[in-house]
């Protein structure tokens, strides 16, 4: 048991660190190429930000452990929402502008349906897998454009400008000089990195979840999850504290796009797979319901509130208690 929880520390730690290596090395690589820096912030920093996710969340595909891969994702964003937003708004009441708020939550809104639909038409298969990353791409797309014109910013560019006020290296605006053979080295080293960490995770949280006596969904949707979102809570917090509550908003709500349609859109092109009846049957659609929640909240006055944080904190912790099976569900 001990020997696992360490190799369960080791994993996220590795993914942790190659997952920010990577965006640093794959920056330096854009810079130099020429990419503008409102593309690289949505693309690489914002796709790169979800690498740990998606490393545990495939590899426990691969492996033959769905609860844990769709465990994962679901309660990522579960932890989002509920956890994360509700610290952040303890810390600062949040405001929203409604423009994002309906944009962006409705697309996450979508994709949840999405993901949904998939699970009771045979599982995340490839072509389920290729439509929720075909929707990522019109999204980039379309958020792009939105901001080439100046209209508000999208769901992944403040997932972005979060990251890079965690660590300015993230940052589009990162140093370009020198030659490209650093920066490819750093990618390339850390996408073992991650390979490796996500394999030590996955191995880890299976035996841990047998000594436990409980599903690997039970595992993914709590440790490994709440492991996963660490990066999240953190520049949250810290955007929070700068009282930059819009790039919290769009640091969750850009999260969660993420979440379903980048990893779950990779996870079933690669290593399709079914999703198990407890996330379909409740998991998910608690998504759904955080998601029109947090909405609602936002609607309402136009802020998330500290006792909205206080209500979504609390609806996590029960959820938590509820799965773990420290009271009947």
């Amino acid at each position: 048991m001990l020997l696992a929880s360490l190799q369960l520390l080791a994993g996220f730690a590795l993914l942790m660190f190659g997952g920010e290596f990577l965006v640093r090395g794959a920056v330096r690589i854009a810079a130099k190429m020429g990419m503008s820096q409102l593309l690289v912030g949505l693309t690489i920093v914002s796709l790169g930000t979800s690498s740990p996710e998606l490393a545990a969340s495939l590899q426990a595909s691969l492996s033959g452990s769905p609860g844990l891969a769709l465990g994962n994702i679901a309660g990522s964003n579960i932890a989002n929402l509920l956890l994360i937003l509700g610290v952040a708004a303890l810390i600062l009441p949040l405001k929203v502008p409604r423009g994002t708020l309906w944009r962006d939550g409705g697309i996450g809104v979508a994709a949840v349906l999405a993901l949904l639909a998939a699970g009771h038409l045979g599982g995340l298969s490839r072509f389920a897998g290729a439509i929720l990353l075909a929707a990522l791409a019109a999204y980039l797309v379309t958020a792009y454009r939105k901001e080439m014109r100046g209209n508000n910013h999208s769901a992944a560019f403040d997932m972005a400008a979060a990251a890079s006020e965690f660590d300015p290296a993230l940052s589009p605006k990162a140093e370009s000089k020198g030659t490209l053979l650093v920066p490819i080295v750093m990618v390339v080293l850390s996408l073992g990195l991650i390979i490796l960490g996500g394999k030590l995770l996955v191995d880890s949280a299976v035996l841990i979840a047998q000594d436990f006596g409980v599903s690997d969904a039970t595992i993914g949707l709590t440790v490994v999850a709440l492991g996963t979102s660490m990066p999240e809570l953190v520049t949250s917090i810290i955007a929070a504290s700068r009282k930059e509550g819009e790039i919290v908003l769009g640091n969750v709500l850009g999260s969660n796009i993420y979440n379903l349609l980048f990893i779950g859109g990779i996870t079933g092109a690669i290593a399709p797979t079914v999703i198990p009846d407890s996330i379909l049957r409740f998991d998910l659609w608690l998504v759904l319901a955080a998601s029109l929640a947090v909405m609602l909240f936002a609607y309402t006055g136009g802020r998330l509130n500290r006792w909205e944080g206080s209500a979504l904190l609390g609806a996590y912790l029960a959820y938590i208690a509820m799965t773990v099976g420290l009271f009947p569900t």
